[in-house]
C-alpha cells in the first residue's frame, strides 16, 4: 500500500496516539463535525489540498480553531466564521454609537469571533454632557457593558473572548488600571493599556506626563497631569496580585508591520490575546507551524520548513476567500477585501529547542531563532508576492511603501524585494503568534513561544477503592526522554535544556519573544510566569525590559495572585464522585429530626440576591461525615418562579442521596448559562450573590456552606492552614480542576476546555 493510501486510512488513534485520551477528546469534541471520521475530517479541512492534508497529517501545521471547527460548515446553512480575531471600530462618544457597538459585539460573538474594542474615544469621567445627567461617567462604565455583552452570547459551549483597551493619554486611565482589582467587575473580558514611547519615558525619568481629552459637543478641554512613574508603580502591583491590566507598546506596534509607511492606515485595537492588532472592522484566520516536527535526529528541515511555510500562506489565502462572504458584519467584509491579512505563526518552539539540545533563552537558542525568524518572514513575504503575481495585490497595496518599511528592510532578501516591487504582495499581514492552548494540548507541545510549563503534573483518577488516587503524568517531550535514558530515575535528572516557565528567569524569556518580534509584522501573544515568591518590585523590571528590547506587548501571571484565571502550579482536588456504573439507592433522610435541626442532622442557611429578588437557601448535612444530604430552596416575595426552585431543591437533594458528590452537584449548577435579570441586577443594583444565574449562585452557596461544614467537622482554624483541603485557585469552568496559563491563554489539562482556541 502506498504511503498515501496508508495515510488516508489513517484513525484520529493513531494521529494523537492511544495514550492521548485528551487530545483525542479534544479533537472530537472541538472539531470533529457530527460523528465524521477523521478521514473525512481531513478532507472537509484541507478542502481537497493535498499538500495541506499532509501536513497535518504529519502535524507540522494546524489552521486555527475556528477553520478545524468550521470550514465548510456554511454549506450546511450554519452561520459560522472562519475567523478567529476581530477589531470592532471605536465606539464614538455618543450613548447611539456605544449601544451599537455593544450589537456589533454581540452579533460577531454568535458567529464565533473574538473581539478587540478601545474605548479611548469615550468621554471621561465628569465631562460635560447635554442630558439629565449632567456630566459622563466615564469611558470606563461601559467596560462593564462590553463584558456583560460578552458573557451573555454563549459560542457552543463556551463564552467569547474580549479585549478592551484605552490609550495612556486618556484622563481616565487610572480608573481603567484598577477595574480588575475588584474581583466581580468586568469578568468576561482582557483588559491592556496602549502605551507609548512618550509615556514610557517618563515613566522612566518618573516626569509628570499630560493626559487630554477634547469633547466638541461641549467645547470642553480635559486635562490632566499623571505622575508617570508612580501611576506605573500602581500598574505593576496590580499586575503581581490580580494579573491584569497588560502593556501594549502601541508605537512599536504601529512602526514595526509592512503598513508603517501607509500614512493613512492605523490600527484600531488588538484582538482578545493581543496577538493580532487590527484595523477598524479588522479580521484575521490564524494558523500555526508545529516547529517540533521540523526536528529530525537533532537536526532542523531547513528546506522542508520553507516549502511547508510557502504552503502554509497559500492555504490561509484559501481559506481567507472562502470567509470573505461569511464575516458577520458588512464593514469587516470590507476590511478583510482591502487588506487581506493572515496570521502564520509557530507552536512547539520549547520542544525544538530539547530536540535540538538547546536550553530556551540561550544565546545558542536566541541566535538559531533570529535565524529561522528571518528565514519565515521572508519565505513568507516571497510567498505572498508570488500570490500578487497570479492573482493580484491586495486593493491598498502600494509596493513602494512596502519596501520601505523598516520590517521589510529588516527581514527581505533582494530577491523578494525585487518580487514586491513588481507585483506587491497579496496580503497587508502575514505572520502572528497566538497563544495555540487547545490546540498545543492536544498535540502535546508547548504552546506559541512558550517555554514547557512543568516537566510533570499530577493527574486524578478514582479507584476501586472509592477515593481519589494521584499520579504523576509527565509533559510528552519529557517522557520521550525519558524513554530514551531509561537510567534515568526521575525528572530531577534531566539535563539543564528542560527550563520551565517557573524556574526560566524573565530576561531570557523576553529575548526570546523579542527575537521572533523583530521577524514577526503582527503581534506575540506573550505572558511571562512569574513563582509565587516573585518580587513585587521586580515586575516594574519585566515591562521596562520589554519596551526597551522592541516588544509590541507583555503580560505576567503570578502564581498565587488574586484574580481568578491566573495560573497556579497546586494540584488541583476534585471531591469524590461516585462509580459510574453502581446504582445507589437514595439515602432514608429523618425529615422531622433534619426539619429541627437536631443532633442527628446539621442545617445551614443562606440569603441570596438573584436577578428576581431574594432566595434561601437551606442546606442539611452528616454530622459525621459532613457530605450533603438534602437541600431546600424558597423564594423571597420576589424571588422568582417557586415551583421551580422547589423542582430543583428536590433534585440536589435526590442526587445528593443517590451517593453523588456534592462537587458534581456544584459543578453542574455552575455550568449553568447567564440569566439577562440575574446579569443586568448585577451590573445595575451591584446586590447579586456570586454566578450569573439562580442555578449557579445555590452552587456557590452550597459551596460555602459545605466548605464550613467540613471544618466544622474536622475542628479546623484559620490557624491550622494544612487541615485545609487544596485550594483550586484557578477552576476550569467545565470540569473543576486546575487550568493553566500558557501563551495568554487558560487550558485545561483534564478535560481540555480553553479560553481561546
Amino acid at each position: 500500500m502506498s504511503d498515501l493510501g496508508r495515510l488516508n486510512k489513517m484513525e484520529v488513534t493513531d494521529w494523537l496516539g492511544q495514550d492521548n485520551q485528551l487530545g483525542i477528546d479534544i479533537w472530537q469534541r472541538k472539531y470533529c463535525h457530527e460523528g465524521e471520521t477523521f478521514d473525512q475530517w481531513l478532507d472537509r479541512i484541507s478542502s481537497g489540498d493535498a499538500d495541506v492534508r499532509r501536513l497535518m497529517e504529519e502535524q507540522k501545521f494546524l489552521f486555527g480553531g475556528r477553520i478545524l471547527a468550521n470550514r465548510g460548515l456554511h454549506r450546511d446553512g450554519l452561520k459560522i466564521t472562519l475567523s478567529n480575531c476581530y477589531v470592532l471600530s471605536p465606539p464614538e462618544d455618543s450613548i447611539e454609537s456605544i449601544f451599537e457597538t455593544a450589537g456589533k459585539l454581540a452579533r460577531t460573538f454568535s458567529y464565533g469571533g473574538g473581539v478587540g474594542i478601545d474605548i479611548s474615544k469615550l468621554a471621561p469621567r465628569g465631562a460635560r454632557i447635554n442630558n439629565t445627567a449632567s456630566e459622563t461617567s466615564g469611558a470606563v462604565s461601559f467596560t462593564d457593558l462590553f463584558s456583560m455583552v460578552t458573557g451573555l452570547i454563549g459560542q457552543h459551549g463556551r463564552r467569547g473572548a474580549l479585549m478592551l483597551t484605552i490609550s495612556c493619554d486618556h484622563p481616565d486611565l487610572e480608573e481603567f488600571m484598577s477595574v480588575k482589582t475588584d474581583l466581580e467587575r468586568v469578568t468576561k473580558a482582557n483588559m491592556s493599556i496602549r502605551v507609548s514611547d512618550d509615556f514610557m519615558k517618563a515613566v522612566r525619568g518618573r516626569e509628570l506626563f499630560r493626559q487630554t481629552f477634547y469633547r466638541p459637543e461641549s467645547n470642553q478641554h480635559i486635562e490632566k497631569d499623571l505622575n508617570a512613574g508612580d501611576f506605573f508603580e500602581k500598574l505593576c502591583y496590580a499586575n503581581w496580585d490580580y494579573g491584569e491590566p497588560g502593556c501594549l507598546y502601541w508605537d512599536r506596534i504601529s512602526s514595526w508591520n509592512l503598513l508603517s509607511e501607509f500614512p493613512d492606515y492605523s490600527y484600531a485595537g488588538t484582538n482578545p490575546c493581543a496577538e493580532e492588532p487590527l484595523p477598524a472592522g479588522g479580521s484575521c484566520l490564524l494558523g500555526s507551524m508545529n516547529l517540533a516536527e521540523f526536528v529530525k535526529d537533532g537536526v532542523f528541515d531547513v528546506e522542508d520548513f520553507k516549502k511547508s511555510v510557502r504552503i502554509c500562506i497559500r492555504a490561509l489565502n484559501d481559506v481567507l476567500d472562502e470567509g470573505l462572504p461569511l464575516h458577520p458584519l458588512q464593514e469587516q467584509k470590507d476590511t478583510v477585501t482591502d487588506w487581506r491579512q493572515i496570521g502564520l505563526g509557530i507552536m512547539g518552539l520549547a520542544d525544538m529547542m530539547i530536540k535540538l539540545g538547546y536550553k530556551y533563552g540561550s544565546p545558542e537558542s536566541i541566535d538559531f531563532c533570529d535565524r529561522l525568524g528571518k528565514m519565515m518572514a521572508d519565505t513568507a513575504m516571497n510567498e505572498s508576492a508570488l500570490l500578487a503575481k497570479e492573482y493580484g495585490m491586495f486593493p491598498r497595496c502600494v509596493p513602494q511603501q512596502i519596501v520601505d518599511s523598516a520590517f521589510f528592510k529588516e527581514n527581505a532578501s533582494e530577491e523578494t524585494r525585487a518580487l514586491v516591487l513588481q507585483y506587491g504582495l497579496r496580503n497587508s499581514q502575514l505572520l502572528t503568534i497566538a497563544p495555540t492552548g487547545t490546540l498545543s494540548t492536544m498535540l502535546g507541545i508547548s504552546g506559541g513561544i512558550e517555554p514547557i510549563f512543568a516537566t510533570s503534573y499530577e493527574r486524578r483518577t478514582t479507584s476501586l477503592s472509592d477515593h481519589d488516587e494521584y499520579y504523576k503524568v509527565y509533559t510528552p517531550i519529557v517522557q520521550a526522554y525519558i524513554d530514551e535514558h531509561p537510567e534515568m530515575e526521575d525528572e530531577g535528572d534531566l539535563p539543564d535544556m528542560f527550563v520551565t516557565a517557573q524556574n526560566l528567569h524573565y530576561v531570557q524569556r523576553i529575548d526570546m519573544q523579542a527575537t521572533w518580534q523583530r521577524h514577526i509584522d503582527a503581534s506575540i501573544s506573550s505572558t511571562v510566569n512569574l513563582p509565587e515568591e516573585f518580587p513585587q518590585d521586580e515586575v516594574y523590571n519585566i515591562y521596562m525590559y520589554a519596551w526597551e528590547s522592541g516588544c509590541k506587548g507583555v503580560t505576567v501571571f503570578r502564581d498565587g495572585c488574586k484574580r481568578l484565571g491566573i495560573l497556579s502550579t497546586k494540584e488541583s482536588e476534585k471531591a469524590e464522585e461516585s462509580e459510574p456504573d453502581k446504582k445507589p439507592e437514595p439515602k432514608k433522610v429523618d425529615r422531622v429530626r433534619m426539619s429541627q435541626a437536631s443532633e442527628n442532622i446539621i442545617g445551614k442557611k443562606r440569603k441570596l440576591m438573584t436577578g428576581c429578588g431574594s432566595l434561601h437557601c437551606t442546606a442539611f448535612f452528616d454530622p459525621t461525615t459532613g457530605e450533603l444530604v438534602e437541600a431546600y430552596l424558597n423564594k423571597g416575595s420576589t424571588g422568582g418562579c417557586n415551583n421551580f426552585m422547589v423542582g430543583l431543591s428536590r433534585m440536589i437533594s435526590l442526587a445528593a442521596r443517590s451517593g453523588c458528590g456534592v462537587d458534581a452537584i456544584i459543578d453542574q449548577l455552575k455550568s449553568c448559562g447567564s440569566c439577562p435579570s440575574y446579569v443586568v441586577r448585577t451590573h445595575t443594583k451591584r446586590d447579586t450573590s456570586v454566578g450569573s444565574c439562580c442555578p449557579m449562585a445555590v452552587g456557590w452557596a452550597l459551596r460555602s456552606m459545605y466548605d464550613e461544614m467540613q471544618s466544622q467537622i474536622k475542628g479546623m482554624s484559620e490557624n491550622d492552614p494544612e487541615e485545609k483541603p487544596r485550594e483550586i485557585k484557578n477552576p476550569c469552568p467545565k470540569c473543576g480542576a486546575e487550568l493553566e496559563f500558557q501563551g495568554g491563554c487558560n487550558t485545561c489539562k483534564s478535560c481540555g476546555w480553553s479560553k481561546c482556541d
